[in-house]
C-alpha cells in the first residue's frame, strides 16, 4: 500500500516551470517505513517537490495524500504544522542562542519534566551523549549538529521524514558513517524516509527506492540496482554513476561493438541499439590473440585505482577506472575483458 502518494503535481514561479505534471507517466509512490533518494540536475525540481510534501508551499495543480489523508490538492493545503512530517535541511538550521536540550525541546508539548525525559531518549537514539544537551551549536562538529537537527525533527514523532541534503558539509568519512546512522536509525523507527541529493553513491546506497528527475518531471522510478543497471536512457546513466555507451548492432543476445561481442540483457533486441557498460565491468589484461586491444592514452594513479583513457581500435575513446595496484603504462597496448552483460537502450532513447 502507497504510504505516500504524489499525483500529477505541478508549480511555477512565476515563467519558470519548477513541477511539470510529478507522477505523470512516471509514478512515485512511498511505502512506509522506506526509504526513498530524489536525484537530479540541479533546477530539476527535487527541492520543490520536497517543500511542497511539507507544506512550505502549496502546489498549483495536484493532489498529495499521506497515510489516506489529504495534505494538498491544488492550492488548498494542510497547514506545515499540522502533517506530521520531520524536516531535516542542508546546514541544519539549529538556533544559534539555544542550547542541544533547547534547539531538540522547541515545539515540544508536555511539562519541563516530560520534556527532559524525552530530549535525553532522543539524544540516545541518535547517538549522543546527554552531557552535550547544555552545548550550543558553535561548540558542535558538523556531524554532531545534523544528529541533534534529526533528534529535533523526531522530538514529534513525524509520519514522515523528509532530508534535504543533510550531509553534504560534511567531511567524506563522517558523511559516510553520519548516513548510516542516520538510515538504521529511521529504518528502526519505522519511518518513511524521502532524501534529497546530489550525491548518486550516496542515493544508492541509502534508499530502497531512487527517484531520477529532470525538467520538473520524474524521469525513472526503481529499485537501485535496476536503475543503476538498467536505466531507461543514456542520460540517466550517465547522471547516475560512470558509464560507457558504445553504438552497437544487437543479434541473438550479443551485442557487436567496438569492445567485440558483448551480452545483452535482453536477447529479444535486433538490430542498431546504443548500449552501456559500468566501467567496473571492463578489466584490462596482456594483449591476446582475438582480443578487443586499445592503447593506454592517460592514467591517472590516484593510490587504491587509477582512471584510465583508452583509445579503442574503433578510434573511439573511453575513460575506465582500474584497481591502482595494475595501473598501466602510458602508451601500452592492452586488451579489454568484459564481465557480465551490458544494457541495451530501448530505440529511441
Amino acid at each position: 500500500m502507497t504510504f505516500l502518494g504524489i499525483d500529477h503535481v505541478s508549480k511555477r514561479y512565476g515563467t519558470v516551470l519548477a513541477l511539470d505534471g510529478v507522477s505523470l507517466g512516471v509514478s512515485l509512490g512511498v511505502a512506509a517505513g522506506s526509504r526513498t533518494a530524489i536525484v537530479g540536475p540541479s533546477g530539476s525540481g527535487k527541492t520543490t517537490l520536497l517543500r511542497l510534501i511539507a507544506g512550505f508551499e502549496a502546489p498549483d495543480t495536484g493532489r498529495i495524500v499521506l497515510d489516506g489523508e489529504l495534505l494538498a490538492d491544488g492550492a488548498a493545503a494542510m497547514p506545515a504544522f499540522r502533517r506530521g512530517v520531520g524536516v531535516v535541511m542542508q546546514d541544519g538550521a539549529l538556533f544559534p542562542h539555544l542550547d542541544v536540550a533547547e534547539n531538540i525541546g522547541f515545539g515540544l508539548p508536555g511539562n519541563l519534566r516530560g520534556q527532559a525525559a524525552r530530549i535525553a531518549e532522543l539524544l540516545g537514539m541518535v547517538g549522543l551523549p546527554i552531557a552535550m544537551a547544555s552545548r550550543r551549536p558553535d561548540a558542535l562538529s558538523g556531524g554532531q549538529q545534523q544528529r541533534v537537527a534529526l533528534a529535533r525533527a523526531l522530538a514529534r514523532k513525524p509520519r514522515l521524514m523528509l532530508l534535504d541534503e543533510p550531509f553534504s558539509a560534511l567531511d567524506t568519512g563522517l558523511r559516510a558513517a553520519t548516513r548510516k546512522a542516520v538510515a538504521t536509525l529511521l529504518a528502526d523507527a519505522g519511518i518513511a524516509t524521502i532524501l534529497v541529493t546530489h550525491d548518486q553513491t550516496e542515493a544508492l546506497s541509502f534508499a530502497d527506492q531512487v527517484a531520477v528527475m529532470g525538467g520538473g518531471r520524474l524521469l525513472q522510478v526503481g529499485a537501485p540496482r535496476e536503475l543503476y543497471l538498467r536505466p531507461l536512457t543514456p542520460m540517466i546513466a550517465s547522471f547516475l554513476g560512470e558509464a560507457i555507451i558504445l553504438p552497437a548492432t544487437l543479434a541473438d543476445g550479443v551485442a557487436d561493438c567496438a569492445l567485440g561481442p558483448v551480452a545483452v540483457d535482453d536477447a529479444r533486441r535486433q538490430g542498431a541499439a546504443d548500449i552501456l557498460l559500468r566501467p567496473e565491468q571492463v578489466s584490462l589484461a596482456a594483449p591476446t590473440p582475438g582480443a578487443a586491444l586499445a592503447q593506454v592514452l592517460d592514467c591517472d594513479f590516484a593510490g587504491p585505482a587509477c582512471a584510465v583513457t583508452l583509445r579503442l581500435q574503433s578510434g573511439e575513446t573511453v575513460a575506465l577506472r582500474q584497481p591502482g595496484i595494475a595501473a598501466p603504462d602510458i602508451g601500452a597496448t592492452v586488451a579489454i575483458m568484459v564481465h557480465g552483460t551490458a544494457h541495451a537502450f530501448a530505440a529511441g532513447d
